[in-house]
């Protein structure tokens, strides 16, 4: 016998049409959540939830009140795709009662240029509160990591007694082992230093079309946490068919991100003609260049500058994503041929990216370590 609660939830899922086949009735919340439910899912059959703004803010209520957040949040991106309510993110209210979450925030983003000014405040509040989630999230392991590869590069044969990397100092003086007294003469100490200057350049470049909108919004936030680490000079360029550098809001990464222009055309070879004016040290210097690869621009002259810079030390990486979504749309042409050029190319999680820049600082073979976490890279045309 089927349980009363399991024909309610089918009566959910099914709409209640004469033909959905249950004979269920929904009674008290049950028929409240099929209301809610209703208003989005089956908006185009039963009228939805209309232009009224009272509609809308009262549905963004009742859907944080019988769905958990995460549920919520995807409830908020269904209604923005199927029903097109930008009037949900230009109204403060409205706006307040919504899920903040990433892609809440990318939306923002891309709407920036047409939110009222009484609306200004409020989309802040919602950037900042989901800045300092990610912060809290991703800043510490993106300083362990990186800091610890400056460290290591930076070794020493004069280390003060707590910078002294012991397991290498064992290994090296191993010949001086006295048996006699089951020791280690330690004739050289090894330990990793720190130099006031900066060690590494890192510039990441970040393509602002509107497909690259999460990428934009995770890369922005590793790139205040790299400017926070003195042993790194990190700048910040953003471009779609212009080039803006946005490094002096490094400190402020809402700032930053209102910086950002979600959407337009794009042009790489520009922006790479860009930063390379930038690079003064190019076998000391990694430049991630987070794109889709759909060039707008000159497509021969952005390979022949992205091979130069490779053949000039740079530690170039080409993310296609920097988000927690699947396997990106990009521009599988252009991905093989850097990808032929030795350049790594392939799509990267936020949990990963410390590692990644780990990696890349250390001038690992990225490829390599790609391969070790699982990751598909792209392959040059044979």
């Amino acid at each position: 016998m089927t349980h009363p609660e399991h024909l309610e939830r089918w009566r959910l899922i099914l709409g209640g049409d004469a033909n959905d086949g249950t004979g269920v009735s929904l009674q008290g919340e049950m028929q409240d959540l099929d209301r809610v439910l209703t208003a989005l899912y089956d908006a185009e059959r039963k009228g939805g939830l209309g232009s009224s703004s009272p509609n809308v803010s009262r549905w963004l209520g009742d859907i944080r009140t019988y769905f958990p957040s995460s549920v919520v949040q995807v409830m908020q991106r269904d209604a923005l795709e199927r029903l097109n309510l930008t009037q949900m993110l230009l109204e403060p209210e409205m706006l307040a009662s919504a899920e903040p979450d990433i892609h809440l925030v990318a939306t923002l983003l891309s709407l920036s240029r047409v939110i009222p000014e009484k609306t200004k405040d409020t989309a802040r509040q919602v950037v900042q509160k989901v800045v300092d989630d990610l912060m809290k999230k991703l800043a510490h392991p993106m300083q362990q990591a990186v800091a610890g590869s400056l460290n290591r590069a930076a070794l020493n044969k004069r280390p003060r007694h707590h910078e002294i990397n012991w397991h290498r100092t064992i290994l090296k003086n191993l010949k001086h082992y006295q048996p006699d007294y089951r020791t280690i003469v330690p004739e050289t100490r090894l330990g990793w230093g720190r130099k006031r200057s900066a060690l590494k350049d890192v510039v990441l470049c970040l393509d602002q079309s509107g497909s690259m909108a999460a990428s934009v919004i995770y890369s922005g936030i590793f790139g205040a946490v790299l400017a926070s680490i003195p042993a790194v000079n990190t700048r910040m360029i953003v471009f779609d068919t212009a080039v803006a550098d946005l490094t002096e809001d490094l400190e402020d990464p809402v700032d930053l991100l209102f910086g950002v222009q979600l959407g337009g055309g794009t042009d790489i070879h520009r922006a790479l003609l860009y930063c390379q004016q930038l690079i003064t040290r190019p076998t000391d210097t990694v430049l991630v260049l987070i794109t889709d690869l759909f060039e707008g621009g000159d497509r021969r002259k952005m390979l022949q500058l992205a091979n130069a810079l490779a053949q000039a030390g740079v530690q170039l990486v080409v993310l296609l994503a920097l988000s927690d979504d699947g396997k990106p749309a990009y521009d599988h042409q252009n991905a093989a041929a850097l990808a032929a050029m030795g350049v790594p190319v392939f799509a990267c999680t936020p949990d990963l990216f410390p590692e990644l820049m780990a990696s890349a600082l250390q001038k690992q073979d990225l490829n390599q370590w790609a391969a070790t976490q699982g990751i598909v890279t792209e392959r040059g045309a044979g």
